[in-house]
């Protein structure tokens, strides 16, 4: 596995949706970076028996933990511990770059 990488080899966008492009992957975490146009979102879902963190690398993003809701920027992070609702929804008319660890990584 290559163990150093630049984030902007990573960045790929899609017009469908929501594009989550894998930086680095090992058993137990994952690294990716999920690129947004504006409009496009991840639906809240829940994750159990792994915590997930956001950190915003480019524009602003409305970011779901629980029943809380928060609008995100650059430098800015969330934690959605096991079992907790989360989701991401890029409202701007810029794109939304976050960078997304998981950890332990799921089963799926």
């Amino acid at each position: 596995m290559e163990n150093f990488k630049k984030i902007s080899q990573a960045l790929e966008f899609s017009a469908e949706k929501m594009k989550k492009n894998g930086i680095f992957e090992t058993e137990r975490v994952f690294c990716d970076l999920y690129c947004f146009e504006p409009g496009q979102f991840q639906s809240p879902h829940v994750h159990n028996g792994s915590d997930k963190i956001y950190y915003v690398v480019k524009g602003k993003g409305w970011f779901q933990v629980g029943e809380q809701e928060k609008e995100l920027g650059v430098g800015e992070i969330a934690l959605a511990e096991s079992g907790q609702k989360h989701g991401v929804t890029n409202r701007s008319n810029e794109q939304l770059v976050v960078l997304v660890y998981m950890a332990p990584k799921p089963a799926h």
